[in-house]
């Protein structure tokens, strides 16, 4: 394990955390139906029921993701959290909003009112997933910062600035100039349709209700057809736009002609998991769509979006790519090598990471144990331990 190994492992699992945050992101896209697919009260407290049970799994894998980028890539984090701020905020707003909207919508002496939180929970089913697909769009369109990689060697206890956001045409709007950017934007608008196909799909595996199951395949097709038209344009602008390259042999950043579709047919194993989970989302919609009482297309679903968004974040890193490029000045880009901790605590961290595998077997226990029954409005009219 040398420490190019080391610098590819950690963006990998860097990777593999974001592509899992985006599928359990159906939380949020189930929030985003509280009013329009919840009819009557019943029918929206099995909603919220569902995404409630689910909303800790969400939160704790974007801590997670953010622990992980600090840890492996620290000169990102103090980059991009400290100036792209409001982005930052506004998603870490959305989050903290969902997390008082769950438990306190249901409290006795709850001045709001139960409308109150659930306004919030649809506010976080729009904001989230568009934000953070903005946020993640600015790894290929680039971002408006400067690094002044010099003052990393300072030892002297000077105040020297290691990274700066620049202003946007004069205007310091520190991470907001992202949704001026159209392609960011269509990237906003893919995920969040992403989630609401994904709560459709989760509410019909999760919710045992007729009602509820037929409006679901309804809204399914029109939310589907949606995620397809932005998601194909997406790709075709990755695949014909100017990437982000590194010289490997003097580490300069410059502009090359494709070149995501090179770091593509540059790396088979990426490209035929990109096939794969793009295959495997279709298949979850189609088999739902088309099969009559077919109720387990999330997993088919979940599992594709899960290797479409790897295979696309690794695309973004590996092959000399600047992962996190600057359209400031091309050379404060941020790359796997100029941007990761050290040797000592990427392989430290490595030995750590050894116990991922106990912590999904943990999950994938939790998980099941939440959903061993199906919900039913009996189970909301009668149970004691609901939102």
């Amino acid at each position: 394990m040398d420490y190019s190994f080391l610098q590819h492992y950690w963006w990998f699992l860097v990777s593999l955390l974001g592509a899992l945050l985006v599928f359990l992101l159906f939380v949020q896209g189930g929030q985003s139906f509280l009013f329009s697919l919840g009819k009557d009260k019943l029918t929206q407290k099995m909603m919220v029921n569902s995404t409630g049970r689910k909303w800790e799994f969400t939160f704790t894998t974007l801590v997670t993701f953010g622990g992980a980028i600090f840890a492996s890539f620290p000169l990102f984090y103090s980059t991009s959290f400290s100036g792209a701020y409001w982005v930052w905020m506004l998603i870490l707003f959305c989050f903290i909003i969902q997390a008082v909207s769950y438990e306190y919508q249901s409290k006795h002496g709850n001045v709001w009112g139960k409308k109150t939180y659930q306004v919030l929970l649809f506010i976080n089913g729009v904001l989230a997933p568009i934000l953070l697909g903005a946020a993640v769009s600015t790894f290929f369109t680039g971002s408006n910062f400067s690094v002044n990689k010099m003052a990393m060697f300072d030892i002297t206890g000077g105040s020297q600035i290691v990274s700066q956001w620049q202003p946007y045409n004069g205007v310091l709007l520190m991470g907001l100039e992202a949704v001026l950017n159209v392609w960011n934007v269509v990237l906003g608008l893919t995920v969040f349709f992403l989630a609401r196909v994904s709560a459709l799909l989760y509410f019909i595996n999760n919710i045992d209700d007729n009602d509820l199951y037929a409006a679901a395949k309804r809204r399914l097709v029109a939310n589907t057809l949606a995620f397809l038209v932005l998601f194909l344009a997406y790709v075709a602008f990755l695949l014909t736009t100017d990437g982000f390259a590194v010289n490997p042999e003097n580490k300069q950043v410059y502009m090359e002609s494709y070149k995501y579709l090179h770091n593509f047919l540059a790396m088979p194993a990426v490209l035929a998991a990109f096939l794969v989970g793009v295959v495997l989302v279709l298949a979850g919609i189609g088999l739902t769509l088309f099969r009559p009482n077919f109720k387990r297309g999330i997993w088919l679903h979940g599992t594709g979006v899960v290797l479409t968004v790897l295979a696309l974040l690794l695309v973004a890193g590996w092959n000399h790519t600047s992962w996190y490029p600057s359209t400031y000045d091309l050379q404060s880009s941020l790359t796997i090598e100029n941007a990761s901790s050290s040797e000592f605590t990427l392989r430290t961290m490595s030995y750590v990471s050894i116990l991922i595998p106990f912590v999904l077997a943990y999950i994938f226990y939790a998980w099941r144990a939440l959903d061993i029954r199906k919900i039913t409005k009996q189970e909301m009219e009668q149970g004691d331990h609901t939102y």
